[in-house]
């Protein structure tokens, strides 16, 4: 499931993964499952937190919540540019990658056409996402290389599921609440 998307279904409706977007960025039945939350800006500036980047990230140009695990690590994400040497990132699915925030950022700037950066992650134990998936907690969608940096990532979960067409399309403009529908 490395690449996919997972996306909060109806049902999960505990605040922390309420209404997210997840890219999964690593998953294998011995170690688990990785990933970054993709439609959570927080109000942090990344020229506070990592200003060595700041002047290439993607807008908006804050901090993204990636999870609740570790949030004192910084995990970002790029898009390749065509014809770059993979120095400084490793491949999530091409050409989206994630990217060493300590590496030589003139080098990184020219090989990335965007940049996100993420404080903290979701993780998953060896079977506990299946799980999850399975009482029907996430849908698990493709991914296109320019869901993690959309300009408006608020939208980015109505964009995926609109795209996904009949039933999932419907999702897209679910309440936080089903009841209330």
């Amino acid at each position: 499931m490395k690449a996919k998307l997972l996306i909060a279904t109806p049902m999960l409706r505990e605040p922390t993964f309420s209404r997210t977007v997840i890219l999964l960025l690593e998953h294998s039945d011995d170690e688990g499952a990785l990933g970054v939350v993709l439609n959570r800006p927080t109000t942090a500036a990344v020229v506070d937190v990592v200003p060595a980047v700041a002047d290439f990230v993607t807008a908006p140009a804050v901090l993204f919540d990636g999870g609740p695990v570790s949030r004192n690590t910084a995990i970002a994400l790029g898009l390749i540019r065509p014809g770059a040497d993979p120095d400084g990132w490793m491949p999530v699915v091409a050409p989206v990658a994630t990217v060493d925030l300590d590496y030589d950022p003139a080098l990184l700037a020219a090989a990335l056409a965007e940049l996100r950066v993420f404080a903290g992650y979701a993780g998953w134990s060896p079977g506990q996402l299946e799980a999850e998936i399975a009482e029907g907690a996430w849908y698990v969608v493709d991914s296109l290389p320019t869901d993690p940096f959309l300009d408006d990532p608020t939208q980015l979960r109505t964009l995926v599921l609109r795209r996904q067409g009949w039933p999932l399309a419907a999702v897209a403009h679910c309440p936080t609440d089903p009841s209330l529908n």
